[in-house]
């Protein structure tokens, strides 16, 4: 069973998809796809880190920030796995990309890879991800790029999951038994 996490910034659905994996499973992996690259994600992922401790052992951490796709495909069919967060693994893999020509299509290869491994993954999987289409355009290309591959990452990966939840002000809501469907 694959299902998506989705919401902004701060909204809670890191803390809610850490429980709704082990209420799925006793134990999980945690791959981890944040990088530190200042202070403050420093204390981002910290913060994680503690969470994660305090769960009794529960937690098996993988730190991946590139080859989502890989690491999905070796852990199938094995413990239950969550993935915090797609839209970070999305941000490393859009700046490793950032200059080429080909940039977007690198990136859209990308997405095409994990939508696959997702699809594919035998066993429970928990995606985190961030709705980053409510808020204003950005100013700049290389944002509005990210922003667009974003949300057809999510729409992609929206569509293949059994379930998606939107969290809210730290309330999640199961969004895809209440889908209109034309």
């Amino acid at each position: 069973m694959s299902i998506l996490v989705t919401g902004g910034a701060r909204s809670g659905k890191s803390g809610f998809a850490e429980r709704l994996t082990l209420s799925l499973a006793g134990q999980a992996i945690y791959v981890a796809t944040g990088q530190a690259f200042d202070e403050e994600m420093t204390a981002r992922i910290a913060l994680h880190r503690v969470r994660r401790d305090g769960d009794g052992g529960r937690w098996e951490t993988l730190e991946e920030p590139f080859r989502l796709p890989e690491v999905l495909d070796r852990l199938s069919g094995g413990k239950a796995v969550l993935v915090d967060c797609l839209t970070l693994w999305l941000s490393n893999v859009l700046l490793a990309a950032e200059g080429k020509p080909d940039a977007a299509a690198i990136v859209e290869a990308e997405i095409t890879r994990l939508v696959r491994s997702v699809g594919s993954f035998e066993g429970t999987l928990v995606l985190v991800t961030n709705e980053v289409g409510d808020g204003i355009v950005p100013e700049y290309a290389l944002g509005r790029l990210y922003r667009d591959l974003a949300g057809r990452m999510n729409t992609l990966l929206a569509a293949d999951c059994e379930q998606v939840f939107l969290v809210t002000a730290g309330i999640p809501i199961e969004l895809k038994s209440r889908e209109y469907k034309l």
